[in-house]
């Protein structure tokens, strides 16, 4: 599994998942820092990267295209830094790998870890 960070978490990120033996790269090493959300979507789509985010669009944008990939983990907590939260996101990034590489919307919060499959359906 490889991640693709999104901008609105620090590049940070790269060393402490590195250090975790997760191989990242942070957004602005790959495209317009202004990039559209779809367009980092597309990007991490055609070459098989899943997306780490504080961004709840990137879930939406999955929710609204029933799509299958790329897997998308959203961090939920006020601070996102690696150094308060970093290990709680490896921990979750090891324990639902497969899931991830399948195509899966993996949420991270300090309380709980929720992981639904893509795409996602709507619950009656």
């Amino acid at each position: 599994m490889k991640l693709l960070v999104d901008m609105n978490l620090s590049p940070r990120w790269i060393s402490a998942l590195a250090d975790a033996g997760i191989e990242a790269v942070h957004w602005s090493i790959l495209g317009a820092n202004d990039a559209a959300d779809s367009e980092i979507m597309a990007y991490a789509n055609s070459h098989d990267y899943v997306v780490l985010t504080h961004d709840l669009d990137f879930g939406a944008i999955l929710a609204a295209t029933h799509g299958e990939k790329p897997s998308v983990v959203q961090i939920r907590a006020e601070d996102v830094s690696p150094d308060v939260i970093g290990k709680q996101i490896i921990a979750a990034l090891r324990q639902m790998a497969s899931e991830l590489e399948e195509g899966a919307l993996l949420t991270v919060d300090p309380n709980r870890t929720r992981l639904r499959v893509l795409p996602l359906q709507s619950r009656d």
